[in-house]
Parts: C-alpha cells; structure tokens; sequence
C-alpha cells in the first residue's frame, strides 16, 4: 500500500510535469508554421537558428542597397500565436526595410495553440531571451554593428520583458549593442518593463487600435516617464494590424529607424 506521503509527491511531480509541457511553446506549431513558410516562401531566406536547447526558425532578409553606413540591423518580433512572415505588419516590414536598405532578421517566437490568450504567454517569456540573443549573434555574424529592435502586439511585451532583464540575460556575447526599440500596439502589459528601460524606445499605435492599445497609452507614457527618449506616436486611421497601412507603417518605422541612428 502506498503511503499518503509518497502520493502527495508523485502528484505534485505529476503536476510539475504537466506546468512544464503546458507553458513551453507548442513546437509541434512552430515546425508546422516553418514548413509553410519554407514552402513559400518569396523573400529572404528560412533559416535555422539555436537558442542553446531547440533550433528554431528566423527568416533572413538582406538588404539590396546598404543605405545606413552604420551597419544597423533590425530584428523584427511577431505578435500572439503568429510566425516571422505573418502578413500584416511582419512582412511588409522585413520586406519593405530591406528593400529600403535594412538589413532585418525576424524570429520565431514562442507560441501556444490558437485558443491561448495573451495571460497564457506569461510563463513563456522566460524562452524570450535565448531567441533574441541567438538572433544578435546571427546579425553579429553577418556584420552587423548595432540592433534595433522593431516588434508587434505580444512580440512588443516579449521585447519589454528582455529589455528590462538584460543585465540578467547576458547570452548574446557579442559587441553589437541594441541601441533602441519600436514597440507596436503595445498594451497596459507593458508598464512594468517600460519603467526599466533607458533605450530610446517609439511607442506606435493606431488610431484604431484594441481598446486595450488605446486605453492604456497614457499609463505607458507615464511608466517610460524616466525615459527622456521615448516618444509615443498614433497612425490616424491604423487599427491593431495596420490593415490598408502598410506604406505608412513601414514610411514611419524607417523615419524612426533613421532618428535613432543619427
């Protein structure tokens, strides 16, 4: 017979497993979405990149004319659930940038099924930092000096969360510096990490935007108040995925692009 003490620690064993397998991005969609991309894929390049546990996929766009002498590279983050080359605000902006003489690297990040919500994704940000840091050395590789960080929705609050932890997260090990950030549509999620980051950062929303974008601007102007470089910008008549927006969001993002490198 069993004791009772030896059920209790086999049940919370039992539980410990099924948090771990629950909060882990779900690889089976993440190989699913590489597949299609792979398949289709017209721009840039479907590579493979390692976060020191699992490779994943990041696609990467060279630019046709290297229009800023800086070398600068932007790393372009997805929004919830999504892949590198979703077709509104991720796409046009890995394509568009590089054609305008950006060289740009955008990431698989951790995902969940299709039913998760954005609270599902917190126990996720901890796989965040190993991503971003495998796509610095990626960048560093390639010759890149200096990073900018372009990221959408959820992408924005896994950007925020590394951003704020960088003195933890020292993986990268490389001398290419992330030297600002563009958050787009980002919500109330957000003002914690925002009070801790000194980059110059671009808030961008639209006009149109979630409710939860639009209602919680004036909380994150105010948690990014220590931050005399952060700056808040509204698209008039752009919803959440910047839909019929394209040209302006990518004429706004490499305006912003070209300020920080100045």
């Amino acid at each position: 017979m069993i004791s009772t003490n030896i059920k209790s620690t086999f049940l919370l064993l039992i539980l410990s497993l099924t948090a771990t397998f629950a909060f882990a991005t779900d690889k089976d969609k993440e190989k699913r979405w590489e597949d299609q991309i792979s398949d289709s894929l017209v721009d840039g390049e479907a590579i493979n990149l390692s976060d020191g546990k699992n490779t994943f996929l990041a696609i990467d766009t060279r630019a046709e004319a290297q229009e800023n002498p800086n070398t600068v590279g932007v790393i372009i983050l997805h929004g919830i659930g999504i892949h590198p080359d979703w077709e509104t605000v991720i796409q046009p902006l890995r394509v568009q940038l590089a054609e305008q003489g950006w060289n740009t690297l955008s990431l698989q990040m951790p995902v969940l099924n299709n039913e998760a919500k954005a609270r599902d994704y917190q126990p996720l940000m901890k796989e965040v930092p190993a991503r971003i840091d495998a796509g610095i050395r990626q960048m560093a590789k390639e010759g890149t000096k200096k990073i900018i960080i372009v990221a959408h929705s959820m992408g924005a609050q896994m950007a925020n969360y590394y951003l704020a932890h960088k003195k933890v997260y020292k993986e990268a090990q490389t001398n290419t510096p992330i030297v600002a950030y563009i958050g787009i549509g980002m919500g109330a999620g957000n003002t914690k990490f925002l009070k801790k980051i000194k980059l110059p950062i671009l808030d961008l929303y639209g006009s149109e935007d979630l409710d939860a974008v639009k209602d919680s601007a004036s909380m994150r102007a105010t948690a990014a108040s220590h931050n005399k470089n952060y700056k808040q910008k509204m698209v008039k008549g752009a919803n959440h995925f910047f839909e019929g927006k394209d040209e302006k969001l990518v004429e706004v993002v490499k305006d912003a692009l070209l300020s920080f490198v100045k």
